[in-house]
């Protein structure tokens, strides 16, 4: 059964600008995750390049590109498209694994899934 889990007030984002950072449990291990809002929308995902399995901000909670259009991978300059997850350049194996958003009432939240809990301690 999915999970709302609270992540932050919709004001923490701000279009093409800093992530939220947030750590969830993935595939049973814990894992750093980001949220973005991009085109007054929010989308969160794992904090993972699919080209090579390595955190992805260039500073802390900064993944968006300079033209604020693309995230990317500070390590090795994969490009992703910041509402799927896409790639769309750079040397990048699939996307990033997007984790599901609402936004209600002035608050973001993560949802759970099979694969994807709140972190273990």
């Amino acid at each position: 059964m999915t999970q709302r889990v609270v992540l932050c007030e919709s004001s923490d984002l701000i279009n093409s600008e800093q992530a939220v950072p947030f750590e969830v449990s993935y595939d049973g291990r814990n894992s750093a995750a980001f949220a973005i809002r991009y085109q007054d929308h929010v989308y969160a995902y794992l904090n993972r390049c699919a080209h090579i399995p390595m955190e992805m901000d260039y500073q802390p909670n900064r993944f968006f590109d300079s033209t604020g259009r693309l995230l990317m991978c500070a390590t090795h300059g994969a490009t992703y498209q910041p509402q799927t997850g896409a790639c769309r350049g750079g040397p990048c194996r699939g996307g990033l694994i997007k984790i599901d958003t609402s936004e209600l009432d002035g608050i973001v939240y993560w949802h759970t899934a099979p694969n994807l809990n709140l972190p273990v301690s």
